[in-house]
């Protein structure tokens, strides 16, 4: 009986370095670009942009009634806190009976999950305000409206882009996750890939960049924004 020969990988048609065991491959990257790696990460853009942005218009409201109402800020804290120790995964399984293997499944736990940043964030921006300076304002005249639109909002822009590059970036990464309900997002690759025997190393590394480029894009537009929008350090 013969001997059995060494395993050799094969990935498929292709160069040499897709076809062998190879650390990366750009030829591999410029073939899929338009049909693996571009589609996946505008599902990535798309699952990040909606998760952010409905976790901070819930979080600016829910802070703005806990600033008036101090006595509700506690119970929504802890009720925030709870959320984020369930595990993705876990909220994923209770919710797919419920939505199915649907963007709304994944977009739960993701805006929940931003819920938690976001949230102490804005509460904290805006009860920063000196209370001399709002003593100042109310004496100028100023109703509560105004104060809230002219003195508390704007001293409470620094902790609240603080929040949102947090959030942001946090998001990114747990949308990876996504692709345990389907194909989407840049984690669709990613467990591709791991599929193989031995995974295929190039898609991993290049749905990886572009997972850790992302957020890095989206974390820089936040500095420029938040030094367009606040002046006064400079």
């Amino acid at each position: 009986m013969n001997a059995a020969g060494p395993v050799i990988p094969n990935f498929g048609q292709g160069s040499s370095c897709e076809t062998g065991d190879h650390v990366f491959c750009w030829d591999w990257v410029r073939a899929h670009w338009g049909d693996t790696l571009e589609p996946r990460f505008v599902e990535h853009v798309e699952l990040t942009l909606i998760a952010v942005g409905v976790g901070f218009v819930l979080a600016f409201a829910l802070a703005l009634y806990a600033h008036r109402h101090r006595r509700v800020d506690q119970p929504i804290g802890l009720v925030a806190a709870a959320i984020y120790t369930i595990p993705s995964l876990a909220i994923f399984q209770i919710l797919v009976p419920y939505f199915g293997l649907t963007t709304t499944t994944v977009e739960i736990p993701l805006v929940g999950y931003s819920l938690v940043i976001l949230y102490p964030n804005i509460l904290a921006g805006l009860r920063a305000a000196p209370p001399e300076v709002l003593e100042a304002a109310r004496g100028m005249g100023l109703r509560r409206r105004e104060v809230l639109t002219r003195v508390e909002l704007p001293l409470a822009l620094p902790a609240i882009v603080g929040g949102l590059r947090i959030a942001v970036v946090s998001t990114v990464s747990i949308a990876t996750i996504a692709s345990f309900l389907g194909e989407k997002g840049l984690g669709a690759p990613i467990f591709l890939a791991l599929r193989d025997a031995p995974p295929f190393k190039t898609e991993i590394y290049a749905a990886g960049a572009l997972v850790v480029g992302l957020a890095l894009a989206f974390d820089l537009v936040l500095v420029l924004a938040r030094r367009a929008l606040i002046r006064w350090p400079r």
